[in-house]
Parts: C-alpha cells; structure tokens; sequence
C-alpha cells in the first residue's frame, strides 16, 4: 500500500529506488558486574576496542585522500577530524576505564554511563550547530560498542550489486557510514533524525544527492527493499508508489537532472540582474577544506567564515599558529576576493573545556561576542590570528550578536591592543582591516544608526534574527512550524536594515538560510539587497534567479509584501514575484 513521509529536505533532488535500512550499533547493552581479578583485563578490553575504532578511522582518512573527491572529501575529512577529537578526549576515554574499575562492571556499560553523562551536558545547548554535535558523541560510542563486540563496518553485497538505486533508510547516519557507502553512488540519504546543519545534510549536498531528515518513523514503516521516492525539494517520501505517481517522478527527475546541467553553465558568468544592477555571490564556509566547494560553484567572496569548527571538541583552545594557518590557507586560497571571518560565536551553557557556567538558556547568555569579551585572553589570540592572516588576502573581520555600541568599543579596543601587539613584535598585518557587525538581534536592527557610524560593513543573519523575533526555536519539533521567514515583523526588520545601510552607503548582506533560498531571492533584491553570501551548494540556483530578475518589475511588489500583514497575500504576492 502506497503511504508518504514528511519531512526536512536538506538536499534537493529527486530519487528513485529501493530501500536498503541501515542499521547502527546498539547503545542498549547489557550490565554485568566483573570479578576483581578480572577488571584489569576488562581495561585491556575497552582499550583494544578504542585502538580498533582509531585504527578504522585512520583507514577511512586514507580512503578519503585517496579518492581526492573535491568538496565532498573535504567535508568527510572534517567530519572524521571530529570522531577522532572525541575519541582522544580523555572524558570519553579515560572515564568509562576508571568507571570499569570502580564499579567492576562490563566496558560496554561503562562507556554507556559515562555516555549518558555527557549527552545530558547537551540538553540545554540552543545553538543548532553545538546542538547537532551531540550526534557525533553517540556516534563514536557506537562505534566503540560494535568494536567491543567484534563488528566491523561492511557494505552489504546486495548493496554492492545495485547501489545506483539504493536509497539508505537509517535512524541516523554518521560521517562514517557516509563514508563507507560513497564510493558505491547511493541515490539518496532517508534518516528519521537531524537537521539542515547534521552530517547527512552537509555530506549530501556535497555528494548533490536528495536527502530528507527528521522523518521521525521510516526506518520502522519502511521495508527492506521496498520502491520509494525522494523528493528533496519538497521534503517528500513516497513508499511503494504506482506507476502513474512513478511516471510523473521520472519525469521530474530528467527535469531536475537537465537544470542542473544547464546552472553549470552559468559558473563563471556575471551575476547581473536583467537591468543590468550587479549582485555579488559569496559562499559561507566552516572550516579551510570548504574552499573546494566555494570555487566550484563560482562564488566571488566568502561572505562567513564560521571559525567555531577550530574550537569544537577539544579539551584545549587552539593557539595562534593553528588558527592562523587556517586564516591564512582561505585568504590565499580566494587570491584576494573578500574572506569575512566571524569571530568566536558559540553558546554560553558550557565553557570550551566543557565546564557548566549554570547558564539556563545559552541563546539569550554568555555567548558570541559577550563570550569574547569576557574571555579577553581567548579572544586576543583569535584576533591576533586573524591580523596576521589579514596580509595574504582581502581579509574582514565580522562581529556576532551585536546589541550595544558598548560592546562595540570593546571589541575595537580589544582588536587596537592585538595591533600594538604585533607592531612590536615586529609581525606584518593589514592596519586598515574593515570590522562588520552582525544583525541578528532585534534590538540591534531597531537601533541600526548607533552602529552605522562605527562599522565597515553589516551581515544580516536572519536564523537568529527570526529566532530572537519570532521567540521560536526552530529546532524544537512542537513549535517550529511556528518559524516563519515571511512573518511581516522579520521582513520589516530586514528591509529596514536594508534600507538603512543603503541610504549610509554601508555595504549590507545576508548571510543566514533566507540567503539561499531561491523562492526568497527576489524579494531581498527587491528590499535593496545587493550581496548575498549561503551554502556553496546554493549559489548556482540563486544566481540562475538573479539573471532572470528585473528590478523595476521586482521592487513594486516586495514593497506591496512589506505593507501586507495578511500571510496569505503575502504567500500569494510571492508566488507572483516568482512567477
């Protein structure tokens, strides 16, 4: 019987094909005590499976460099770069050895208890991205677990047989299942949990195969085998479909394929809209390996550098040369286009090192630039890094979470004092780099002009800002259907904004989801909008939109949406920008 799922699509594209149902390590173990004399050989026990899951990583690392698979390798890489954080963490190591020995119990339940331990630490965390990190952490312990018992990751035979047209249906999966499944061309990733920024996410787009997460019951109403579609786009999964729905699939399908075919094309033209007004493009990126992805796709800057990637994981901070190296790689890498890198913005509920500040709600505390400025040894050395970068390239430096002029003249002081540094010590940099702010907070969008004297630029992340406007979290399942880009409040705030920055000659962009949304495309360019910076993945679709759009046409109505408080004119007028 034909039956659909719905759920986040996070990578576009249609597939058809049939289900393989991925199944992962169990986390629910047995508990059994261990005589005294045998505990040390329990250790022995613990230690061997850790040994294994390392040696295993360093097999898929290899294969990684190996195939040499551009951006996708690069985000792979990364991903196995943070397993192997958490495996040397001595909280995650070290722990479940003392746990063996001072409850005599068995390793699988020791790890299990120190695993509880650590998700838990995770249950107030508001930032998506450290949110989805929780992931990680269980994946590794399952990987542990399947060394204990002796298992070892393997693709099935009838995968190897007819993987073009297999479609993995799991509850999760990790950067390593990913992995281990590549090289076999899989059609499209199905899993029940995660978000736009999870693994399966990130590493399907860079695949540019469909993926749906957060389905929530497919890998239990799904059969073995059984013929499914994929519409990433939509967020739509159709289980034993008939011919008819299958018909009208194949069509989209050579639909899809042939647009994707034809946005190559357009790479390295101009984005430039029908009236001739010039758009830039730039790609917002994680880590140094994403600059694959951000030349591929022809983008013309990086408009957000999130550095937190350098911070995550670790028991220690890196130092200046560790973050410099990394500055230092994507300013040469874009050979003078502009680099945006965003300061240190992570949430206030822990400290790097994982200690409890007994923050309650880390979204409205101690984190992004408040966290910076109260930690001015940390941020020193981040800002150090990035001066020192700022000669190899076209360098800016943008400030998260900006609210007052206070915090402001903080910051600019603390970035003076890192240039006295350097000029003593005799270090090169580039005096004159340009400080931006990020809008993402209301109040800071309400009092734009008490910014505009002092900044260079503004970056507009609209995530937060919905967020912090709308008081929704998008990731809480019960009210998410409740965040809501088209609210008349957020684009009030971000026309005005636009406006504003405008009328001050301040260079404005933005850099959140809305950027890379092709349906939202025209009405930013319609607000005034002139630089948008997404996901590598995304670019190619909104330039297509930007070649295709005339201004005079365009702006008369976004400004009917900007005065509609009705969702549903405003839903239609949309539909007729876009038409």
């Amino acid at each position: 019987m034909s039956f659909t799922l719905h759920g986040l699509g996070v990578s576009g594209g249609i597939a058809i094909g049939h289900a393989h149902l991925v199944t992962s390590a169990s986390l629910e173990v047995d508990h059994y005590q261990i005589p005294e004399e045998f505990v040390a050989r329990e250790v022995k026990r613990f230690d061997k499976a850790v040994k294994n899951v390392r040696t295993e990583l360093d097999a898929l690392e290899k294969e990684i460099k190996a195939t040499q698979r551009g951006d996708a390798s690069a985000d792979m890489a990364a991903f196995l770069t943070v397993h192997r954080m958490i495996l040397e963490d001595p909280s995650f190591t070290e722990t479940p050895r003392e746990v063996i020995a001072r409850e005599s119990c068995n390793a699988e339940w020791a790890l299990k208890l120190q695993l509880d331990d650590l998700l838990a630490q995770f249950a107030d965390v508001q930032d998506e991205y450290l949110r989805e990190r929780k992931t990680d952490v269980r994946q590794v312990a399952e990987r542990i677990v399947a060394a204990l018992a002796g298992q070892g990751g393997v693709v099935p035979e009838k995968l190897r047989e007819r993987a073009e047209d297999t479609i993995l249906v799991a509850h999760d999966l990790s950067p390593a299942d990913v992995i281990l499944f590549k090289d076999h061309k899989v059609a499209a990733f199905v899993t029940d949990v995660g978000g736009s920024t999870s693994h399966t996410a990130i590493l399907a787009r860079s695949l540019a195969i469909p993926a749906i997460v957060a389905l929530h019951t497919a890998r239990e109403l799904v059969r073995e085998d059984e013929v499914i579609i994929v519409d990433g786009t939509q967020g739509v999964v159709i289980i034993d479909p008939d011919e008819t729905v299958l018909a009208e699939y194949r069509l989209k399908q050579n639909q899809w394929k042939l647009e994707r075919q034809k946005l190559s094309r357009i790479k390295t033209a101009l984005a430039e809209t029908l009236d001739g007004t010039l758009i830039e493009l730039h790609a917002n990126i994680e880590l140094p390996g994403d600059l694959a992805a951000v030349k591929q796709s022809g983008a013309t800057g990086i408009g957000l550098f999130r550095t937190e990637f350098l911070f995550m994981n670790r028991k220690d901070t890196p130092d200046e040369e560790e973050q410099f190296a990394a500055y230092k790689t994507v300013a040469e890498g874009m050979r003078g286009q502009p680099v945006v890198i965003r300061t240190l913005d992570i949430g206030a509920d822990k400290t790097l090192d994982g200690t409890d500040l007994g923050t309650a709600h880390s979204a409205l505390g101690l984190r992004a630039i408040r966290y910076c400025l109260s930690e001015p040894q940390l941020f020193n050395t981040q800002l150090r890094a990035i001066l020192r970068a700022s000669r190899f390239g076209n360098v800016k430096i943008l400030i998260p979470m900006l609210v007052s002029v206070t915090e402001l003249r903080q910051t600019i002081t603390a970035l003076d004092i890192a240039k006295a540094q350097l000029k003593a010590e005799g270090k090169k940099f580039n005096d004159e780099i340009q400080v931006g702010g990020m809008i993402e907070i209301p109040a800071a969008a309400i009092a734009l002009p008490m910014f505009l004297k002092t900044l260079d630029f503004l970056s507009i992340g609209t995530n937060d800002l919905i967020q912090y406007t709308l008081a929704i979290d998008r990731a809480d399942d019960t009210v998410a259907h409740l965040y809501d880009p088209l609210h008349p409040a957020v684009l009030m705030l971000i026309s005005n904004v636009i406006q504003q920055a405008n009328a001050a000659n301040i260079p404005v962009a933005v850099c959140g989801e809305m950027a890379g949304d092709v349906e939202l495309t025209r009405l930013l360019l319609g607000f005034g909008l002139r630089h948008f910076s997404m996901h590598p993945a995304n670019l190619l679709p909104v330039k297509q939109r930007v070649l295709m759009s005339n201004l005079p046409d365009v702006e008369p109505v976004a400004a009917k949406i900007l005065k509609s408080g009705d969702p549903e004119k405003i839903r239609s007028l949309l539909d007729k920008l876009n038409a």
